[in-house]
């Protein structure tokens, strides 16, 4: 795991180190503490936010180097706007523009966490903390050389000044666990193919056994006997052989129904016998996002040892187009039992997620599932880069997403499903096909899905906008984002606190 910054916590009265970072409103008005700490530094950050225009606007920063009046060799003023209209996830942002504003030579730092009004709440702090470790994460263990001008990954020791240090361990020891897990899910989307395919995957996937997690690897002979024919269907044209992994964390009381998440792994796509065009086709190795997100959140789980039953389920494939590919116009048997007509190989992901649907809501009848993948481009058409598509069949589910992606930044907007839509999946020689034409893609793809889930309250997430090679953001600087870790971690505790 690249993960060079250490964050720790030390009292207000600490002394500031080499680079000190405080918070200021859009008054620049500073709190207590952070006013003695700057001492006369203060009449400073005036006459820098006039001469900068810096006007204390959430997420904006100010950075004076050798300021007078304090050791610090650097000061970096994080504006936070009006306090009012802070929310949860914004003290989140604060973090993340922090660490963007350090660099290589920022080796010990000081964050003073403190508002106007006085110091930060121990959850605050450590979404603080939280957010400089998001934003320091780097993939560059493949380069041997930089170039002039570029910073490798961020390597500091930042201490985080707060009111109460006990407190904010406390609160920052489950948050770090789903960063962990976020960073899982991003290493594994940034992996190149040659490195990450199906039984590697599977191998990373079993390290989760060192925290307490049940893990069961189907082989090809193990799914030929399931009768997975879907899943086997896509992984024929590989000379790398398909792996699913189940994963199952028993937190909860023995008997207690589980929650599940599935994850489509397709760890290269090239569109098998209908094959893609060559542009862009390299970013088909994150086509297995959705089962990134699975593992880095079942690492989560594990790790705070959440109180409930998990089952994350995965599919893994690659989706090449040899001599012995599926073709379209081939009839495929999935576990269910129904057939598929396969019009287009590169409708494959829904092939992937039917079988291991089926699998995970028959064995296991989880109390609900929520199931990942970068499944459709026509998502991204509707939706850009900013929202992650939702389908469901379950109005409390949906919902309960909804306001989670709120508050957590990690947004889905629901999308619909119907009868209409169902039909343009039927198929003239089989129950169904596997792709209902261009219009309404990813909703048509969603049907499909739905037809492998039975009576199951479900929820199906289209991340391929979100995923991998989404814009960069104030957490987030990586081409893998690990999208959906920190949704699902969410759902899955205000579960507990509803259910308990």
């Amino acid at each position: 795991m690249t993960d060079a910054v250490k964050v720790g916590f030390v009292a207000f009265s600490a002394v500031p180190r080499a680079v000190l970072v405080v918070f200021c409103d859009e008054a620049l008005k500073f709190g207590e503490v952070t006013r003695k700490a700057l001492g006369k530094a203060a009449d400073t950050v005036k006459r820098a936010a006039a001469a900068n225009q810096f006007k204390g606007k959430s997420g904006s920063t100010l950075d004076i180097p050798a300021p007078d009046g304090i050791k610090a060799e650097r000061l970096i003023v994080v504006g936070v706007g009006k306090t009012a209209d802070i929310k949860e996830k914004d003290f989140l942002k604060f973090g993340g523009v922090t660490a963007g504003q350090l660099n290589t030579a920022s080796t010990a730092v000081t964050v003073i966490a403190e508002l106007p009004e006085g110091a930060m709440q121990p959850d605050s702090v450590a979404a603080i903390a939280s957010g400089i470790r998001l934003r320091a994460y780097k993939f560059d263990r493949y380069k041997t050389k930089k170039k002039d001008g570029e910073n490798g990954a961020l390597r500091a020791d930042v201490s985080i000044a707060v009111d109460d240090v006990a407190a904010a361990r406390k609160a920052l020891a489950p948050a770090s666990h789903v960063v962990d897990g976020v960073i899982i899910a991003r290493e594994l989307v940034n992996e190149p193919p040659n490195v990450l395919y199906p039984v590697e995957f599977a191998r990373r996937a079993s390290q989760l056994k060192k925290l307490g997690v049940d893990v069961e690897v189907l082989d090809v002979k193990a799914m030929k006997k399931l009768g997975m024919g879907a899943l086997l269907g896509v992984a024929q044209g590989s000379a790398q052989p398909g792996r699913t992994v189940i994963m199952r964390w028993n937190g909860g009381k023995k008997g207690d129904q589980p929650v599940a998440f599935v994850g489509k792994g397709v760890c290269f796509d090239t569109g098998g016998i209908s094959i893609k065009g060559a542009a862009s086709m390299e970013d088909m190795k994150g086509d297995m996002g959705g089962a990134a997100c699975v593992v880095g959140l079942m690492h989560a789980l594990a790790a705070r040892k959440a109180k409930v039953n998990a089952v994350g389920a995965i599919g893994l494939v690659e989706n090449m187009p040899d001599g012995n590919a599926q073709r379209p116009g081939d009839i495929v048997t999935s576990m269910s039992g129904q057939t598929i007509e396969i019009i287009n190989t590169d409708a494959e992901g829904r092939l992937v997620l039917a079988d291991v649907l089926w699998h995970v809501a028959k064995k296991f009848k989880p109390k609900f599932m929520v199931d990942l993948a970068t499944l459709t481009g026509a998502i991204m058409v509707a939706l850009g880069t900013e929202y992650s598509g939702m389908f469901s069949n379950n109005d409390e589910l949906a919902d309960r997403l909804s306001k989670i992606g709120n508050e957590t930044g990690e947004r889905v907007w629901r999308m619909p499903l119907g009868p209409e839509y169902d039909k343009l999946i039927d198929s003239q020689f089989a129950d169904m096909k596997n792709t209902g034409g261009r219009h309404g893609g990813s909703i048509t793809a969603a049907q499909f899905l739905q037809r492998f889930v039975d009576n199951t309250p479900w929820a199906h997430l289209d991340v391929a906008g979100t995923a991998m090679g989404a814009p960069k953001t104030d957490i987030n600087h990586s081409w893998g984002s690990g999208y959906g870790v920190r949704l699902l971690d969410r759902l899955v505790a205000e579960y507990y606190e509803a259910t308990k």
